[in-house]
């Protein structure tokens, strides 16, 4: 099996399929350092936790990951808390950045001998074979050919499997929100227990956590703002303007250690697969990051092409990779819709009267009616299962 991509995606489904006997390479143009080091999401499904202990690389994830039972949505300068294990059976979310996770599925890929090759850029796909498909790359300034049965595109929105797919072969559908979100790292202690999403005439902000001493807040801004233009004192101020709430609420400020702007995005390719070629996660589809939806995607898609490839390869049934697309689609479609809707409730846009209005009813209607607050449970705690 080749696979191309060293995100969580790719390692993820070498490693269940390690597991299950079958035998993998990993190929991933960026160093090693870097994959361990690039800041993503943080939030994980409860079903994403789960199968990560389950698959025997959740030690660090149990010991260090913040398990959050509830959020708060912040709008008219009031707080409202959601108990999501409440309203969604006791299930939660866990706090663990995407770079651990990374790192954990790094070691034990290469603690059990797993071929992970980095520095490896793939530089084209050939599926012309009926029995086999061949992935052409480049390392230590050689060129190099890796035949394999099968090829999982992992290799993210920009990467090349995608882009090897036969004229006609793959329908995109995508769109571009007009904001973007302005986030940072700081070495303070989270000034909330539970993920905050505030809703502010100014804009948008959020505040979540990746430790008990290490605080990630992101702030909407205009797509073509440069982050030159915000420096540490004005993102601040910024952030403790919109957070303001009646009873006083305090943000704690410290020193700022990353920051970066970061377009939102909505794109799905259909199908996710053709030939000997499927994709996942960040290859196949991109969803606006306000429904916490990116990573627990991408590992619902190698939870299922694992499953399917075990079948293909212990009994030749292609039924599962068949039907690899659909399935995977159908959970996509309800991330999209869900983090679509969080995305709309949450940002303003400016001259948007109507829209404000539409949305501070919503805000109040998630937030007071018990079924609109479950409905919102359930889709924020686990869609990996749908």
């Amino acid at each position: 099996m080749g696979i191309v991509g060293a995100g969580p995606a790719g390692l993820l489904l070498s490693h269940l399929l390690h597991l299950e006997g079958i035998e993998s390479v990993v190929l991933e143009s960026r160093s090693r350092d870097y994959v361990e080091h690039r800041v993503r999401a943080g939030v994980l499904e409860h079903g994403v936790t789960e199968l990560l202990v389950a698959s025997g690389v959740g030690e660090r994830l149990r010991a260090e990951g913040l398990v959050h039972h509830g959020i708060e949505l912040r709008f008219d300068r009031e707080r409202h808390r959601v108990p999501l294990s409440d309203l969604a059976d006791g299930r939660s979310i866990t706090v663990y950045g995407q770079q651990e996770v990374v790192k954990d599925l790094i070691a034990a890929r290469l603690a059990t001998g797993g071929a992970v090759l980095f520095d490896a850029a793939c530089t084209g796909v050939d599926t012309s074979s009926p029995s086999t498909a061949t992935i052409a790359y480049r390392v230590d300034g050689r060129d190099e050919v890796l035949e394999c049965d099968m090829v999982a595109g992992c290799d993210g929105f920009h990467g090349v499997t995608r882009a090897a797919a036969p004229a006609g072969t793959l329908r995109a559908l995508d769109h571009t929100h007009p904001f973007a979100w302005l986030g940072i790292l700081a070495s303070v202690a989270p000034s909330t227990d539970e993920l905050v999403y505030c809703r502010h005439e100014r804009g948008f902000a959020m505040h979540s956590m990746r430790s008990h001493e290490v605080s990630r807040l992101y702030l909407q801004v205009g797509p073509e703002e440069d982050v030159a233009e915000w420096p540490d004192d004005r993102i601040w101020e910024e952030l403790a303007t919109r957070f303001t709430t009646s009873d006083g609420w305090a943000l704690e400020s410290g020193p700022v250690t990353e920051k970066g702007i970061t377009a939102m995005k909505s794109f799905v390719v259909e199908p996710m697969q053709w030939r000997r070629v499927f994709l996942a996660g960040d290859s196949a589809h991109i969803v606006p990051p306000t429904g916490a939806k990116g990573m627990n995607l991408a590992v619902a898609d190698v939870r299922t092409l694992a499953a399917a490839l075990t079948a293909w390869f212990r009994t030749g049934d292609e039924a599962r990779l068949s039907s690899y697309s659909d399935d995977c689609l159908r959970r996509v479609w309800r991330a999209q819709e869900f983090s679509t809707y969080m995305t709309t409730m949450l940002h303003p846009l400016a001259g948007d009267d109507f829209g404000a209005a539409l949305a501070l009813s919503r805000l109040r209607y998630a937030t007071s009616s018990l079924a609109a607050s479950r409905s919102l449970a359930e889709n924020y705690v686990d869609l990996a299962g749908l």
